[in-house]
């Protein structure tokens, strides 16, 4: 199952509104810790809605946590910046990828680059810096789905509530 994480996210609204995306499209989240707000920030839960308690959420205490757990599932690590190497429009989806975004401010580390098995980037026009987290988050999702047959409804099932581990 496609998973989308999360490192060291520091806005709240743009957190909830990808973790309601993902509750609805039944795609699994990882918080990479630290994160720049609670989990009881109200900017989070208003954007989240009622769907937070809809999506499976795991959290991690560092980036070398996510690591472990990621290595010891299998998941590739699909990295998406701004100047990643790959235009979404060519890149190839596997069902068991881990899309990964980064910190609204600062993106990923050095380190998180280089553990990314690939990097994709999402085509713009010249001179525009780049398109909000949250939505950039929605497009890649969006295509990784189609490509993998992932979304809900497809073929009659719901497909329920996604797998947190």
């Amino acid at each position: 199952m496609l998973r989308l994480a999360l490192f060291q996210p520091d806005i709240p609204q743009n957190a909830g509104t990808m973790i309601r995306m993902a509750a609805c499209l039944g795609i699994a989240v990882d918080i990479v810790e630290p994160a720049a707000f609670d989990v009881s920030d109200r900017h989070f839960r208003r954007s989240g809605m009622d769907y937070l308690e809809r999506a499976a959420v795991m959290r991690h205490d560092s980036f070398a946590a996510f690591e472990r757990w990621r290595h010891d599932h299998g998941h590739r690590l699909v990295l998406a910046e701004t100047d990643g190497t790959t235009p979404l429009s060519d890149f190839v989806f596997r069902p068991d990828d881990i899309v990964l975004v980064g910190r609204e401010s600062a993106g990923v580390t050095p380190a998180v680059q280089a553990a990314a098995e690939a990097s994709l980037h999402i085509p713009m026009r010249a001179g525009l810096r780049s398109l909000n987290v949250a939505l950039a988050a929605a497009m890649v999702m969006g295509e990784a789905l189609r490509q993998t047959g992932g979304f809900p409804g497809r073929d009659g099932n719901d497909h329920g509530h996604p797998e947190a581990s």
